[in-house]
């Protein structure tokens, strides 16, 4: 992977201290009072990658505060998935768009139409409900399976209801897999497709942990499986690298559906910001070696948190993800009904995400935050016990 001259490998987490992390603005640190240990939202608790900064300082120093322009986001991310997936984007078959989630709207809004249906794989990233009712599509459950894996068990007639009447319908995967952790193979991926193109249901892969696979595992882009050249694809370097509050994203085209995102107005690439776009490509291209500290860190916080739970809370079942930095527990053994997270907030003062919010299957569980030092995950472990003495 091309990394122009990178060399932090350090583990990042850890880096900062609970004071410091305390003085932030954002969603994370202000929700939930002081006393409140917060491993929820998708944040996390890092200094920003020495190359981000650099890119940010020089910009706000000239002024470089506009309107984008160019293909540099593209060819960023060209080069980086060229490096680690061995996947070739044509940036011609790229736009920006103000963020994943956006960018996912805009994508089923040129391939469905209003009443259409979109299904999903609960439990997944609540926005994913939010978004599509806001959009004025219908949800379409087909959860995992019992192991958290892709079902064509459950994809197949879930597909079959979605295209009813032959109206147009689109399926919204999650890959890597929010909040499980799965990271699909190209065998799964091949299936969907397959099912895909059986049912004429249009993929659009949501694809913002990619950067984030752990050792074991390999992330294999949707477009490059079989069947999967009429599918879209967004991704964005905010998860991996931190950056969610510089807005930026891209949306991807397989070759067969260069057509539909050549429909997309061009007023959607007035959403990114141009600051975003000059953070997101300086990680892609040279934050290489803070993005492998980050992933040593993690992978040792995923088998920390299991021995943690085996030792003090064994009722808990937890299988380490195989990618991003999100913890599925299932809490269901330890009696505390749909909603642990509340007993944790209000008896532990630890904040996880309530696993009611990710749809079917979620209930009895709860999603923690594992991108932060090992101290706090051994705190939050402590809490969760206080919680049910």
């Amino acid at each position: 992977m091309a990394d122009r001259g990178s060399t932090e490998l350090t583990n990042p987490l850890g880096a900062l201290t609970l004071d410091q992390l305390r003085r932030r603005t954002s969603m994370k640190w202000r929700r939930f009072p002081p006393d409140v240990l917060p491993l929820w939202v998708a944040e996390m608790d890092v200094p920003l990658a020495e190359p981000v900064v650099r890119a940010l300082t020089e910009a706000v120093a000239l002024g470089d505060t506009g309107y984008p322009s160019g293909t540099r986001y593209a060819d960023a991310l060209a080069e980086f998935a060229a490096g680690r997936w061995g996947w070739r984007i044509d940036p011609d078959h790229t736009a920006i768009v103000p963020d994943v989630m956006l960018g996912v709207v805009e994508m089923l809004r040129l391939v469905t139409g209003a009443g259409d249906a979109v299904v999903v794989n609960p439990p997944v990233y609540p926005p994913f409900y939010q978004f599509i009712v806001h959009s004025g599509r219908r949800v379409v459950e087909a959860p995992l399976g019992e192991d958290g894996r892709l079902d064509p068990a459950t994809l197949a007639p879930a597909f079959r209801d979605a295209t009813t009447g032959g109206r147009p319908a689109a399926y919204l995967l999650c890959s890597p897999h929010n909040p499980t952790g799965t990271v699909h193979t190209r065998d799964e991926l091949s299936a969907v497709a397959e099912l895909a193109g059986r049912y004429g249901v249009r993929v659009i892969a949501d694809e913002i942990h990619a950067p984030l696979v752990l050792p074991g595992a390999e992330f294999v882009p949707y477009l490059t499986v079989p069947g999967g050249e009429n599918g879209l694809a967004l991704l964005s370097a905010s998860k991996a690298w931190n950056l969610a509050g510089l807005k930026a994203a891209l949306a991807v085209a397989g070759p067969a559906a260069a057509a539909d995102l050549a429909r997309l107005p061009e007023e959607v690439s007035h959403g990114p910001s141009h600051l975003g776009i000059i953070a997101h490509s300086a990680a892609l291209t040279e934050g290489g070696g803070w993005l492998t500290g980050l992933l040593s860190g993690l992978d040792a916080n995923r088998l920390l948190l299991a021995e943690l739970l085996a030792e003090r809370l064994p009722a808990v079942r937890y299988r380490p993800p195989e990618g991003t930095y999100l913890a599925w527990l299932d809490c269901r053994r330890l009696g505390l009904g749909d909603d642990p997270a509340a007993t944790f907030l209000e008896w532990g003062r630890v904040a996880l995400n309530p696993g009611p919010e990710f749809g079917t299957g979620g209930a009895g569980h709860v999603r923690l935050n594992l991108a932060t030092s090992p101290e706090n995950v051994a705190e939050a472990v402590h809490r969760m016990v206080a919680a049910l003495d």
